[in-house]
């Protein structure tokens, strides 16, 4: 297929003539032959294609992939926002698709398809590829396809005929956009249409995304109207409260604020429970539940109160946690063993270690420095108080007690990390 540019340009926009695809089927041909081609494909397909090579994608295979269970893809469906706005895609693009000879497809972030709909014939031909609900659609399973690519590539992406990687769609056609969820940023799913070759038309690819960014503003709507009903529950509650309070939903977003400059949204902890917490912008708080979302109320003189106490608790293989004592109160998590084992590097390292140094610990392998930054700031997240960085430690002020198991081979007997893997040696060994 050749550019989107060069498309536009044509009079009228009509579909590529067949050299052209004939071309594109050249270039492929001497890409799977690892020769130099003068043609390239345009660079999401070329991009593509260099993927499905590196993650051993053959050519000639089937689509075929081993279909989710009836239960599984209804839990899915309920899972996901993207129910909640398959009315506005069956009017947008199902219709319109039944009119043109191609299905409508919506898949969640795994590539797996959750809903189907459009033109019955293509319908019943889908089957042939396996494109219908429950299958795996990611580039992994299928190589270059339109719902796969737009996942790998997160932007909407068109794939004509030869462009995709497996011989068995090149009879096809087919458009994808992400659909993200407006609360958080964060990838929903996929949507597409797809049909034979036959109905390729350079204008789907603006409708696929001009409908997916009508959900992305339908759900935007319907924040909005939950935001709002929880402004109208908690405003008598703010009424009644002293000192700095908000009200957030559960992403976050403020609803209401009282004593305080308001902030467009608080940083949440993923599992955040009713209690007493440290929030990193807040300091320490008391969280209780409201319908929708969250009442948080801030201690009074929270920043002059940090945490002062720390107990690391590898006793147990299937009980690790850290419990963090302070003077406004305690509250425990539980850890990962990824989690424990670089806190427990951190907890014999008081003077603090850099992320190559941790990457040895727990590794055995200084360049993992980017896998240790990583775990390190989903930590901080909940532990930002008793956590520095530059370098990674515990805070000074921070009494830290680690609790071993009974034996001293017991401890994270699953772990390889160098750092746990010397603890387990007996006194003297060397």
């Amino acid at each position: 297929m050749e550019s989107r540019t060069a498309a536009s340009a044509r009079p009228g926009n009509e579909p590529r003539p067949a050299v052209t695809e004939r071309q594109i089927h050249r270039a492929r041909e001497a890409r799977l032959a690892g020769e130099h081609s003068a043609l390239a494909p345009r660079a999401e397909i070329d991009a593509s294609w260099d993927r499905a090579v590196r993650s051993g994608i053959d050519p000639e295979q089937s689509t075929e992939s081993r279909l989710l269970e009836t239960d599984e893809i209804e839990h899915r469906r309920r899972s996901t926002a993207l129910g909640e706005v398959m009315p506005l895609l069956r009017e947008g693009l199902a219709s319109i698709a039944d009119a043109a000879q191609q299905i409508m497809v919506v898949t969640d972030t795994e590539g797996r398809v959750l809903w189907r709909q459009g033109h019955a014939a293509v319908m019943r031909r889908a089957r042939g590829i396996c494109l219908e609900e429950g299958a795996a659609w990611t580039e992994s399973t299928t190589g270059t396809n339109a719902i796969g690519t737009a996942l790998a590539a997160r932007t909407p992406v068109q794939v004509h005929s030869a462009e995709h990687f497996v011989r068995a769609l090149h009879g096809w056609t087919c458009a994808a956009a992400p659909v993200r969820d407006p609360r958080d940023g964060r990838l929903m799913g996929i949507v597409d249409i797809s049909g034979p070759a036959s109905t390729f038309h350079p204008a789907t690819l603006a409708l696929v995304g001009s409908v997916a960014s009508l959900a992305e503003g339908e759900l935007r709507g319907r924040h909005l109207v939950a935001i709002e009903r929880l402004r109208s529950v908690s405003a008598p509650i703010l009424c009644r409260l002293g000192g700095r309070a908000l009200v957030v939903d559960a992403h976050g977003w403020l609803a209401a604020v009282s004593g305080m400059p308001p902030v467009d949204r608080l940083p949440l902890p993923k599992s955040l429970e009713p209690g007493t917490v440290w929030l990193a912008s807040l300091g320490m708080c008391r969280v209780e539940t409201l319908p929708g979302g969250w009442l948080v109320q801030v201690a009074e003189g929270a920043h002059d109160r940090a945490p002062r106490r720390v107990v690391l608790d590898l006793s147990r293989e299937r009980g690790l946690a850290v419990h963090v004592a302070g003077p406004v109160g305690s509250w425990t998590r539980r850890l990962s063993p990824r989690h424990a084992e670089l806190l427990y590097a951190l907890a014999l390292h008081r003077e603090g270690r850099t992320a190559a140094e941790l990457a040895e610990d727990v590794f055995g392998d200084a360049t993992r420095t980017v896998t240790v930054r990583a775990e390190v700031s989903r930590m901080r997240r909940s532990l930002a108080e008793v956590l520095a960085h530059r370098p990674y430690r515990f805070r000074e002020a921070v009494e830290v007690e680690v609790v071993h198991p009974e034996v001293p081979a017991d401890l994270l007997p699953r772990s390889t990390a160098p750092v746990v893997l010397r603890a387990r040696m007996p006194a003297g060994t060397v």
